[in-house]
């Protein structure tokens, strides 16, 4: 049977060659636009993960939920006890305190409401590798009272690197409290909201200014993004009991995990859009060829060949042929994917966002498995109609067609 059918598809080349060519071109689509997705939703990650977030948070337990408002009433007690804990992990590359705060910023003329964190400046400056600084540098561990302020604060209040400004606040005691900062850069991170209103000052300057030696969160950082559930599951183990909680970076970011789900439903749609086109595709072709095989097989049928035979003999023809274009389509999409990595693809900068990057098309196993399904699938799910259909004709009435 396979080597009848293998001699069937040989002998009509350019039949085989247009179905080929239809499940080829199936296959490679799904492999560019999966790969392509897989590498937006990897680089958006990685950028919030590498300019904001951290892979992992420790917060006290309330923080995450109501905690925004009045960050002063949710410290934790022994920050560098905690992070003593966390740094034992081995899958842990650093670990960094934040103080967070919020109040006024003033540049001697006029008041914007800011968010700002307080942070150790040489750590943050290993972690945020995907937070651009458009003016000035970042903050070092020298910069005292230095200050680095979003994109849209400095615009607002029309800052720059070496100008002062005045940062106003409540103390955790309730009373008012005001430092002077030198700005000593400028920072556009994924999101022009938070852009908008975040400033970053030194650890110890957050804490005098807060009146408070704690912090409100213990950032981590890891070797590898892929270790983040393992870890975070982990660290909820090992801290159970102490009035903690642990947040991976898609549970900070309420954002990447709806634009993930987005992606994956409008993925979802072109696969099935991509299935019914290679369905109706082979299944005209297929068509076609078995009508203008009718003859053939009713001389199979004459010498003894039952309906399930020539039903058989019809699937295995598409089977091998769905096989053979799924294995090219990974070939040539696997290809196509390097090719178009290795030039790149440079983006406009996302919805509420700053800066552009440059897209590739990444090779996701997962991905090439699901190509290489639909193509062969849809291949012989498009022959079971026809191939039910002769089998069912009457020998007499197939033996005509031979006239």
């Amino acid at each position: 049977m396979l080597r009848l059918a293998l001699r069937n598809i040989l002998r009509q080349k350019f039949r085989t060659a247009m179905t080929l060519a239809v499940v080829v071109f199936g296959v490679v689509g799904l492999i560019l636009s999966g790969g392509f997705v897989a590498d937006m939703l990897v680089q958006l990650g990685e950028t919030i993960i590498r300019s904001q977030s951290g892979h992992l948070q420790v917060l006290k337990a309330g923080y995450f939920a109501k905690g925004g408002r009045s960050p002063d009433q949710y410290l934790i007690d022994s920050p560098d006890a905690l992070r003593q804990t966390i740094s034992r992990l081995p899958e842990v590359d650093d670990v960094m305190l934040r103080m967070n705060f919020s109040g006024l910023i003033n540049n001697g003329r006029s008041d914007w409401p800011i968010i700002g964190e307080g942070v150790e400046p040489d750590r943050e400056a290993r972690l945020g590798t995907h937070l651009r600084i458009t003016a000035g540098r970042q903050l070092a561990s020298t910069d005292v009272n230095g200050i680095l302020l979003g994109d849209g604060v400095a615009q607002m209040l029309k800052l720059k690197p070496g100008d002062t400004a005045t940062l106003l606040l409540n103390t955790s005691e309730g009373a008012l409290n005001t430092l002077e900062f030198q700005v000593v850069g400028i920072f556009q991170s994924f999101s022009k909201d938070f852009d908008a209103r975040a400033v970053r000052i030194p650890l110890a300057a957050a804490q005098e200014l807060v009146g408070n030696p704690k912090a409100n969160s213990v950032v981590v950082s890891l070797k590898t993004t892929d270790d983040t559930q393992s870890v975070a599951a982990a660290l909820r183990s090992r801290l159970a009991g102490q009035d903690l909680e642990v947040k991976t970076w898609q549970e900070l970011n309420d954002f990447y995990s709806s634009t993930a789900a987005l992606y994956e439903r409008q993925f979802g749609v072109l696969q099935a859009i991509i299935l019914v086109m290679v369905l109706l595709s082979v299944g005209n072709s297929v068509n076609m060829s078995v009508f203008e095989r009718v003859g053939e097989f009713g001389t199979m049928m004459a010498l003894g060949n039952n309906g399930l035979s020539i039903f058989k003999l019809v699937v295995t023809e598409n089977l091998l042929l769905g096989t053979v274009g799924a294995f090219l389509g990974i070939t040539v999409g696997t290809v196509l994917a390097l090719a178009i990595s290795a030039i790149g693809i440079p983006m406009p900068p996302p919805p509420n966002a700053n800066i552009g990057y440059t897209a590739m098309i990444r090779v996701v196993p997962s991905v090439l498995a699901i190509a290489f399904a639909v193509g062969m699938l849809a291949t012989v799910a498009a022959a079971i109609f026809p191939a039910s259909r002769v089998a069912r004709t009457p020998v007499a009435d197939a033996l005509r067609q031979n006239h």
